[in-house]
């Protein structure tokens, strides 16, 4: 956040209100001396306007990122669901085998079913680590950059 008071007139104790000529410009531009209590209004009015603006874009850029990982996480978990329900059916056929065969038949269908559940568990936790980095669905960093700035004006506006 920037400010419009002069930063030695700050230094030295005096208000910038108090007897300095209007005509006094800083390199932006902008009077260093006097303004009247509307024109400070309007400055301070653009600029928690424009802050308002720029926190609202960066809790929407935040918000489009978790929502991308949610969306990664929540694809590996039906991956992982949809190999553990392969592995239920190769189940099945290995116990079919079992109990129809001698121990080679199924012994190697029974090897095919741990490794497509072994293959589950992997993507299930990478999907579950995924939803964990995306959530809580909050902007933490926009919360903290307006907490900020309300503690700035908060101690700006005690120093007037």
């Amino acid at each position: 956040m920037t400010g419009t008071m002069d930063a030695r007139s700050a230094r030295d104790g005096h208000h910038p209100a108090a007897g300095h000529a209007p005509a006094d410009r800083a390199a932006d531009g902008h009077s260093t001396g006097a303004h009247s209590v509307g024109e400070l209004v309007h400055q301070a009015t653009d600029q928690l306007s424009q802050l308002v603006r720029q926190e609202v874009a960066l809790a929407k850029e935040e918000l489009t990122e978790k929502g991308r990982r949610a969306g990664r996480g929540g694809g590996l978990i039906g991956a992982g669901g949809a190999i553990a329900y392969v592995g239920v059916i190769a189940l099945a056929g290995t116990a079919t085998a079992a109990l129809s065969l001698t121990l080679p038949v199924w012994a190697a269908a029974l090897i095919v079913t741990a490794v497509l559940f072994a293959v589950a568990g992997v993507l299930a936790a990478a999907g579950r680590a995924q939803l964990r980095r995306a959530a809580p669905p909050t902007p933490e960093e926009t919360l903290g950059s307006v907490k900020a700035d309300v503690e700035e004006i908060r101690e700006r506006a005690h120093h007037r």
